[in-house]
């Protein structure tokens, strides 16, 4: 075995199911699964890689792993990279800190500004991809740096004015994925930012149907509306696709009611946007991502 074949597969499990690590527990293999350990191992896995399909996952929310499984390399940041720490003016977290984490991390410095994190079940990677928002407030707003690396295993620390920022979407320079970000944080007192998490998960407790396997909110909400009062109002809470569901308590959210395909996930959300494109003339955009092929 050549010494840069060792690289490419130290670490690395092959055929991973990855409804075990996805959050609405449906989705096939992965050719090839690997956590970052730190990333210097992760810079010598891409440089050895080359350019081979590769596709991130952090938790496992806001995305739907079709049952055919995903072809390539699946980078899993999610128990990997997962510094988190306080720096001055606010804090420095790698791709696959918990958000809920990173929130109370905020908490105990004494750091305001990213409570809305404490509700988001996913990572920092996937908050900085996607521009990750919650009770009215967005990931970029926070962001002073992040940290890239590339295909080659280079690693970049970018200023966040290197990036165009919109609702639900970040773009920047090609070819480069999220590693690690540096929070610009205003200093607050840390009972008061603790009791400010606690309201927010009781309200999250309250309106989203946490006890059952999903995958956040599956539509984007349209300019000056909000996609679950469409769907509701379209009478679709309730709607079924074999044991795929959407959910009555916030229909912005499909549930996999037990024993669901991803198949049947993936039907219930094009059901889903007619009906309310029917219902309303509203065309609802996905924010969930559907990866990997069908059976």
């Amino acid at each position: 075995m050549t010494a840069c074949r060792d690289v490419r597969e130290a670490g690395v499990r092959r055929d991973e199911p990855l409804a075990r690590h996805t959050t609405w527990r449906v989705g096939g293999p992965a050719d090839r699964f690997y956590v970052p350990k730190n990333l210097a191992a992760l810079g010598a896995l891409l440089r050895a890689e080359g350019e081979g399909p590769c596709v991130w996952l952090g938790l496992g929310s806001n995305v739907l792993v079709r049952d055919g499984g995903v072809r390539g390399l699946v980078i899993a940041t999610a128990g990997g990279l997962s510094e988190a720490r306080a720096v001055a003016g606010g804090v420095y977290a790698e791709a696959g800190v918990p958000l809920a984490k990173l929130a109370r991390l905020c908490a105990r410095q004494g750091y305001a500004g990213l409570e809305f994190f404490a509700g988001i079940p996913g990572t920092v990677g996937g908050a900085l991809a996607m521009n990750a928002g919650a009770a009215g407030s967005e990931t970029w707003r926070y962001v002073d740096s992040v940290v890239t690396i590339d295909r080659a295993g280079h690693v970049r620390t970018r200023p966040a004015a290197d990036f165009a920022v919109g609702y639900r979407s970040v773009s920047g320079p090609a070819d480069e994925w999220f590693v690690a970000a540096q929070f610009a944080l205003v200093p607050d007192d840390a009972f008061a930012v603790s009791a400010r998490i606690k309201e927010l998960l009781a309200r999250r407790a309250q309106t989203q149907p946490l006890q059952t396997a999903n995958a956040g909110s599956v539509f984007r909400n349209p300019p000056g509306d909000f996609a679950a009062r469409l769907i509701e109002a379209s009478g679709l809470k309730g709607l079924r696709e074999g044991a795929a569901v959407v959910s009555s308590r916030h229909a912005n959210f499909i549930v996999n009611d037990g024993g669901a395909r991803a198949s049947e996930i993936e039907t219930l959300i094009t059901r889903v946007a007619e009906r309310v494109h029917a219902c309303t003339g509203v065309r609802l955009e996905r924010e969930v991502r559907i990866i990997g092929e069908a059976l």
